[in-house]
């Protein structure tokens, strides 16, 4: 396993980032600081649905179920809006069992959705993470570097001449 994490059990959000590699079987095994957030978040296995405006898979546990609830509680019930949702996060979705070993199989739909063949790169994203081809994340993390570093330019020029907190830098 290669990896860049935090270690601790009292971290209970989903951080950093790890690729493995998928075995002979199609296994792939979830990094253990994932699992840790999954076993204290008490869902039975990996909830897993397409990520709405990537080539990834969202994975999560009762906190992702949660969120995605809620999203939904923001439109009526039968309402075209709520349908769609529904239908993109519930319809679409899969629970994966989780073996003994912190493994778990991906689905041929899954692995064809993210592009998956040979590894998998799992991503942090606190209440979620997200399951990636390498190189397709690889391309993802430099776009949304690129647009962290407009959007701090960004903030920057709208606060121009506004005074810094003690000991804030330029």
């Amino acid at each position: 396993m290669r990896g860049v994490g935090l270690g601790g059990e009292g971290v209970d959000r989903f951080v950093s980032r790890f690729t493995n590699r998928l075995d002979a079987k199609g296994r792939v095994s979830i990094p253990a600081p994932f699992r840790a957030v999954l076993a204290r978040d008490g869902f039975d296995g990996l909830f897993a649905h397409p990520s709405l405006d990537a080539a990834a898979v969202d994975c999560g546990g009762n906190a992702l179920v949660r969120e995605i609830d809620q999203l939904l509680a923001l439109h009526a019930p039968y309402s075209e809006d709520h349908e769609f949702l529904s239908t993109a996060l519930y319809g679409a979705s899969e629970i994966l069992k989780v073996d003994a070993e912190g493994r778990v199989v991906l689905t041929d739909s899954i692995k064809a959705y993210a592009g998956i063949r040979e590894e998998v790169t799992f991503v942090g994203q606190g209440d979620k993470f997200q399951i990636w081809e390498p190189g397709r994340f690889r391309a993802h993390f430099e776009e949304a570097r690129n647009r962290v570093r407009d959007l701090r330019r960004e903030l920057n020029s709208r606060t121009a001449g506004e005074p810094r907190p003690h000991g804030a830098r330029e």
